[in-house]
């Protein structure tokens, strides 16, 4: 008699992309043998048991599938969190590509990796593990047709990531089976159905043998079938074995509960929903719920123990002597392809392996450009720093996923660490014509900060040119028809434009800070300048008429200049170092109550450590201001006006954060509007997630890491170090392993801040904390002080600047709106 082929509990990784291509796929026409109609279901196990390592004698109060009555629910936010994956392969991701002495030694068969990874079980010597890696990757280059050369990548997506979807699915099974309380002995796991076509007779694989759909759980009690799915979405090949089960005649009666542990996808909702509709109008019981889906999400969350190959990164570590730091956020943002053609091909590669993130997303599912700081953790001396990002999901990972994640990050632990390092006497940047030897100052100049800010600045005006042409914004004609008039022509505004917060919200609580709005507003005051470009109609108003020059222009134009600078992809970097802006005042506030390990940069006004990068390394302040005055000699928006019978050609060629009015946001407030956002937040430390039903991501980190040389358990034989990394073939053959290096660029420090012409004073005393408070009601209360409002505190300053009320000159930047006028007559004379 034939054999029954089991339905395995997790498929393997490339299998699973192939059988999903079949969706929809029918399997009642298979070919069929002659087997035992009467055949009962296989012999599983209790889940308690094999699952919670105990029984039960009787069920629990509260035990069952939740959702049985709807065709498609989804868990509460309040019973949303994580659960643990064993990643150990993760703390190998620091592992060197192998020598080609090492690569001989490791050997490339599969009795290589079988010989290492027994030696490893056995002695549990990170050396043998090593080699079995080496020995994988040789046989994988040996044997693939399209094999990954880097190393790294490799490591990636075949080692540990295949590792996680290994055991992904039994963590969220153990998971799912302890929320709802399968216990019992009604509840049994891995229960065994032989699937049965419409004529009676078993179906067969294509090697003839009688297929058998194997259930995650069964309740022979209540009659349903349960499949756990970790990611979203079913198996097409399973689901065509569901839809013969549930018709048998043996099962008719019996339902099937889908369990999903991420956000559903369309597709199954739709397979689902036409099926539950199918057996309903089958089974003459319209409106029931044979088959139904339960959204239950839930994050996992990989777990290793870090070694000496373990790869850590500099950003947000204060301590060059540490190792650095490890997280969610550093894993997507190394993954993540620097080039929009390069993310493209990374994201191809690993889909090939099935090696998705932690969410069911490939390494582009995070659009990078959204990426600001969100929360930073109590900067405690000699302990790590928590930290956590936001950003948006990219809308098709397949076709552009999301990149540059490395190039981000980068610099929003930079400007954190500038913020901190240089004095605010040194935020500020100025565009301005009349002063070309005060663009900014240079410590601030060799920063990827100032760098921003300046660009920005920049920015923010050609966009102002664009704002106040009357052919792209009706709104810029009611300007021109109201601006005050000399000899019936109205006259340009000469303004000062510059960028500072709107009143912003942040909350303290739980020992750290989060960033909840920062917006951004532009500002404009008129400004008298020398310097005018050839060709320019000046002129001379009285302070009324300045005065009505700039609420018109506050009124009709600034709002759309305003809205590019806080929703446009160009200004993204500002908001970026912004946000890191928030964080880092209020590490000051913390290191001036007591020493943290940010002493030592704190106002050093050495931010060599974080100096211009990668594309940027050679950039000028002066080569920015160059662009800036060539606007202004040449134009970057021309239209046309036309007053009194005459044509005009009219040309037309900024940042500041000394004030941040604040909004103290309460426990109350923040509970209402950003429900659950903490227990999110501490997620995002070890596992990437999303906040409640939206399409944002939260990705963190944390850690210094131990000081080098102390608190790193060293195996067994003591790691030679080679220059290449992994181990080192000895006189004896055997491998002695050695250290990979900490990995990861240095951050680099940004700034912020100054005036357009003088920088202003330093802002005061720091603003103190307000206290944690703010836990979950459904959790046990924390310790901490009472929280008193929820806010930074104000300064003292007799203007409320609020939220980093301490921020002291700003991210300045005044220069006026270049400008001219070339007129000439209707009938093409010149003026």
């Amino acid at each position: 008699m034939s054999t029954p082929i089991r339905e395995r509990l997790r498929i393997r990784p490339g299998f699973a992309l192939a059988a999903c291509a079949a969706a929809g796929m029918l399997l009642t026409g298979l070919p069929a043998l002659q087997g035992d109609a009467d055949a009962a279901p296989g012999p599983g196990r209790r889940c308690d048991e094999k699952w919670l390592g105990r029984t039960y004698d009787t069920p629990v109060a509260g035990s069952g599938i939740k959702g049985k009555n709807q065709p498609y629910s989804v868990n509460p936010d309040k019973e949303r969190g994580s659960y643990p994956v064993d990643n150990p392969a993760h703390a190998f991701d620091g592992l060197k590509a192998p020598s080609a002495a090492q690569q001989k030694l490791a050997g490339d068969t599969t009795a290589d990796i079988e010989k290492w990874k027994a030696k490893y079980e056995q002695s549990k010597n990170t050396k043998y593990r090593v080699l079995e890696y080496y020995a994988r990757y040789g046989n994988h280059l040996r044997t693939s047709g399209k094999p990954t050369r880097d190393f790294s990548r490799y490591m990636d997506r075949w080692i540990i990531g295949n590792e996680v979807n290994r055991v992904k699915g039994d963590s969220f099974e153990r998971k799912i089976v302890k929320d709802f309380k399968l216990v019992g002995p009604d509840w049994i796991c891995q229960k065994e159905v032989p699937v049965r076509g419409k004529d009676g007779k078993p179906v067969v694989d294509k090697d003839g043998k009688p297929v058998v759909r194997r259930y995650d759980a069964y309740n022979a009690r209540t009659r349903e079938f349960v499949e756990f799915k970790s990611n979203g979405k079913h198996i097409a090949r399973q689901f065509g074995y569901d839809r013969l089960v549930l018709r048998d005649p043996q099962w008719r009666d019996h339902s099937l509960r889908l369990i999903t542990g991420e956000k559903t996808t369309s597709n199954t909702v739709k397979q689902f929903d036409a099926l539950n509709r199918q057996l309903a109008n089958e089974r003459g019981k319209p409106g029931s719920t044979p088959v139904t889906i339960r959204e239950q999400r839930n994050t996992p969350a990989p777990r290793w123990r870090p070694n000496q190959y373990t790869r850590y990164d500099k950003v947000f570590n204060p301590d060059p002597r540490r190792a650095g730091t490890l997280g969610p956020i550093n894993d997507a943002a190394w993954r993540s392809g620097d080039t929009p053609d390069q993310a493209r091909q990374v994201q191809r590669q690993y889909q090939g392996a099935n090696t998705r993130g932690g969410l069911g997303r490939g390494p582009g599912g995070v659009d990078f450009t959204t990426l600001e700081l969100s929360y930073v953790g109590n900067p405690v001396k000699g302990k790590a720093l928590d930290y956590s990002f936001k950003a948006d999901y990219v809308k098709d990972e397949e076709a552009n996923p999301g990149w540059g994640g490395k190039a981000k990050l980068q610099l929003a632990s930079d400007a954190f660490f500038t913020w901190l390092a240089l004095s605010p006497d040194k935020f500020w940047v100025n565009l301005n014509p009349d002063q070309p030897d005060r663009i900014m100052d240079n410590a601030f100049a060799k920063t990827d900060a100032g760098r921003t800010l300046l660009e920005a600045d920049l920015a923010m005006k050609h966009d102002f040119a664009a704002a106040i042409n009357p052919d792209k914004h009706p709104s810029a004609r009611t300007f021109w028809d109201n601006a005050p008039r000399r000899a019936g022509l109205p006259c340009f505004p000469e303004t000062r434009l510059w960028i500072e917060p709107k009143t912003a919200k942040v909350r303290e609580q739980d020992g750290g800070i989060y960033i909840l709005d920062a917006p951004l507003k532009v500002s404009a005051e008129w400004m008298d300048v020398e310097w005018h470009p050839p060709g320019a109609r000046v002129c001379d108003l009285t302070d009324p008429e300045k005065r009505t020059s700039e609420r018109l222009l506050r009124q009709h134009v600034m709002p759309e200049v305003e809205k590019r600078v806080n929703t446009s992809p160009g200004y993204a970097d500002l908001r970026r170092v912004y946000a890191s802006r928030v964080a880092a005042e209020w590490t000051r506030q913390q290191d001036a109550k007591k020493p943290t390990d940010f002493r030592s940069i704190i106002n050093s006004n050495d931010a060599s450590r974080w100096p211009l990068r990668g594309e940027n390394a050679n950039w000028s302040k002066h080569e920015t201001y160059e662009r800036y005055m060539k606007s202004g000699r040449e134009g970057v928006e021309w239209f046309k006006l036309e007053y009194g019978g005459q044509v005009y050609n009219q040309g037309v060629g900024g940042v500041d954060f000394s004030k941040s009015p604040k909004r103290n946001i309460t426990k109350t407030q923040f509970t209402v509007e950003k429900p659950r956002l903490d227990t999110t937040t501490k997620t995002s430390v070890h596992a990437e997630t999303s906040y409640r039903d939206t399409e944002t991501a939260y990705l963190g980190g944390n850690g210094s890491g131990p000081e080098q040389g102390d608190g790193n358990p060293t195996p067994s034989p003591t790691p030679t170090p080679t220059g290449t990394g992994g181990p080192t073939p000895t006189g004896s053959g055997e491998p002695t392993p050695a250290p990979t290096g900490t990995g990861g660029p240095d951050p680099t420090p940004t700034g912020t801040g100054g005036p357009s012409s003088t920088p202003t004073d330093s802002g005061g005393p720091t603003p103190a904390p307000t206290g944690t408070g703010g836990t979950d009601p459904t959790l046990p209360p924390t310790s901490g002080p009472k929280d008193p409002g929820g806010g930074l505190a104000d300064t003292g300053s007799s203007a409320p600047v609020g939220l980093i009320a301490g921020i002291a000159a700003a991210l300045a930047a005044a220069g006026a709106a270049l400008t001219w006028w070339v007129r000439r007559r209707r009938n093409g004379g010149t003026g």
